[in-house]
């Protein structure tokens, strides 16, 4: 079995991001092969874990990949106070004598972006809703690399590392199967809020889940790295309250046109055509603009918001919305069938370096400088006695199950294939049991015995 292939049974995902199924992002060749370990968002600690617990096997791993794509550099990219983990990093380089690099970077966001990141170690910017292949290189988060070197010894992805920050006596790490029940990690972990919110994923891009039915329909699936645990009034959580109809009536009403969202906007500044502050000042006309030319001139640059959140967490200096307006833009696009013109030659503008956003300022302005801590956390192997495994971890179409209720299934086998004619992952399961459910989300097994 090839690469490609192991990878594909093993139904490996992008762990640090949307899910990409990485059978498909590895079928390539490349001139650069990419590890991401820098971490984009503040407060979560996978990355950093990985790297320092596991340096010999991601060394040896990225050694393999690049060989398959037929890259001439292979880079590991952290940001540069990360110490610990480029040191046990570069000491498995020089025992493993692999032609490996270290990139070090600043600590600004989204310095994780695939597509920022790109830029910083090759000077090369990414077409427009374009893949880091397009200028030769393929990108892969850490986790993903751990994932490969597992499939490569036949293991599926079956078990999540992620940490859990913020409100909690220490930041902790659980090694979790996939389904496991987001509450009972969180029951599992040394809370300091008794009524709480918790982001899956970090305080700019991640999943906000504010009530109790939310937190306890949630679980652990491939592409979990981390939740952020919030009193119920903190900002962030009341921020993510506000209703799109709000949100507009104030971008109608208080955007100043500073211009700020604009220039801060790190995709921007890689040389796409993202304004939205060319969106924001548009809402308020929206409805009373018929030529098309005209539409696409006021809310097209919308197409190329990566949504990031930099615009409207850190840049606007009146607490607006310019993320989510231009997500609402990207859907009166569609509405209206709109195709905006992509800019497959894009350069980076003057002054790239000076509009970094620093992490430790981005931090305090999400007023989150309480939940810092420099303690690396601990490992906790966690087991439940019950798991929902969902048929949606990753882009595009559900997997398709394999088992009926009242299969018995063993660690690691498989139980939902990978679907035909598109995007789609094979997914395993992490523990041991007996199929108790098969819904149109997904898989529940019980390991208690009957």
């Amino acid at each position: 079995m090839n690469m490609v292939e192991a990878i594909k049974s093993a139904g490996v995902v992008g762990a640090g991001g949307a899910g990409f199924p990485t059978h498909i992002k590895l079928n390539a060749k490349a001139e650069c092969f990419l590890v991401n370990a820098a971490e984009c968002e503040p407060l979560i600690e996978t990355d950093k874990y990985l790297c320092r617990t596991y340096p010999d096997r991601i060394v040896e791993t990225v050694v393999k990949i690049a060989e398959h794509l037929g890259a001439k550099r292979s880079v590991i990219a952290l940001k540069d106070h990360y110490h610990s983990e480029i040191k046990a990093l570069e000491q498995a380089i020089d025992r493993k004598k692999a032609a490996v690099e270290i990139f070090k970077m600043r600590s600004f966001y989204p310095a994780g972006d695939e597509q920022t990141l790109v830029y910083e170690v090759t000077g090369r910017s990414v077409p427009e809703r374009g893949l880091p292949l397009d200028v030769g290189c393929v990108v892969d988060n850490v986790g993903t690399v751990l994932s490969i070197a597992d499939a490569l010894e036949e293991k599926p992805v079956m078990e999540k590392y992620l940490s859990v920050t913020g409100a909690v006596a220490k930041p902790v790490m659980f090694h979790a199967p996939i389904g496991t029940p987001i509450r009972r990690i969180l029951q599992a972990a040394d809370l300091k809020e008794t009524k709480y919110a918790v982001i899956l994923g970090g305080p700019m891009m991640g999943k906000m889940l504010r009530t109790d039915g939310e937190i306890d329909a949630a679980v652990v699936t491939k592409t979990t790295g981390n939740l952020l645990v919030l009193p119920k009034d903190h900002y962030l959580v009341r921020r993510s309250e506000l209703t799109p109809e709000r949100m507009i009536h104030q971008a109608a009403t208080a955007c100043i046109q500073c211009k700020m969202c604009t220039d801060l906007c790190p995709r921007y500044m890689i040389g796409h055509e993202v304004r939205p502050n060319m969106v924001m000042r548009s809402l308020w006309k929206e409805a009373l603009i018929t030529d098309e030319k005209e539409y696409k001139r006021c809310f097209g640059s919308a197409a190329n918001c990566c949504s990031c959140g930099a615009c409207e967490m850190f840049s606007c200096p009146m607490g607006l919305s310019p993320r989510k307006m231009n997500d609402y833009a990207k859907g009166l696009l569609r509405a209206r069938g709109i195709n905006v013109e992509k800019n497959t030659q894009p350069v980076a503008r003057d002054g790239i370096e000076h509009h970094r956003i620093p992490t430790d300022r981005l931090i305090a302005r999400l007023d989150l400088t309480r939940y810092v801590t420099h303690t690396e956390p601990e490992l906790i192997e966690f087991q439940v006695d019950g798991c929902m495994i969902p048929f949606s971890q990753h882009i595009g179409k559900p997997a398709v199950p394999k088992v009926s209720v009242g299969d018995h299934v063993a660690k690691g086998d498989l139980v939902a294939s990978a679907a035909e004619g598109g995007l789609s992952a094979n997914i395993h399961t992490g523990m041991a049991g007996v199929v108790t459910e098969v819904t149109d989300r997904g898989i529940v097994i019980s390991g208690k015995e009957e």
